[in-house]
């Protein structure tokens, strides 16, 4: 009963800060891994947090159980990566993601990259990117429980788990 009276006191202070972050992101990493086309999103190590699927967050009203990305992080303010080529469809506030980027990369595959710090963007709604195109900072923006970037996969619209996508490019999740 404690923990759910003091959970909108801690979650509330980071939603908060997440939403008036750097207007840049204060961290510049060495270039992501990549193979062929394709990189990770985040450059160096990372924590992983959800994965995809059925993976509930204790204590979080508006916390989707069926997950439909995959969690990493570095830190507040790490930059952030395509993962792929493609145009930018998306670059600003989408749905539950808050400071939002998506990319279309043709065939119905489109890559998410939710979370980012407001202010943050480096890219804009119609240019073409590379891998490794510096998208913006981790953020804590939208339906978010801490700094980190939801990386999400879709395949005609519906999400797809990123480790095996990632793995058939080469790349490997942790």
């Amino acid at each position: 009963m404690v923990a759910l009276l003091l959970t909108p006191l801690i979650a509330i202070p980071f939603a908060l800060a997440g939403s008036v972050a750097a207007t840049v992101p204060t961290k510049v990493d060495a270039a992501p891994v990549a193979s062929g086309e394709w990189g990770l999103p985040l450059a160096g190590g990372y924590s992983k947090g959800r994965g995809f699927g059925y993976n509930p967050v204790q204590g979080c009203g508006y916390c989707s159980t069926n997950h439909q990305g995959y969690d990493m992080a570095q830190g507040c303010g790490s930059t952030i990566y395509a993962a792929g080529p493609g145009r930018v469809i998306t670059a600003g506030s989408w749905q539950g993601y808050g400071n939002a980027v998506r990319i279309d990369h043709g065939d119905g595959l489109v890559t998410l990259y939710g979370h980012m710090q407001w202010g943050s963007l480096r890219v804009s709604v119609g240019e073409e990117v590379a891998a490794g195109a510096p998208l913006g900072a981790e953020g804590n923006t939208g339906k978010s429980f801490g700094c980190h970037l939801h990386f999400e996969v879709q395949k005609s619209g519906t999400p797809v788990d990123p480790e095996p996508f990632m793995a058939s490019q080469g790349l490997q999740l942790k």
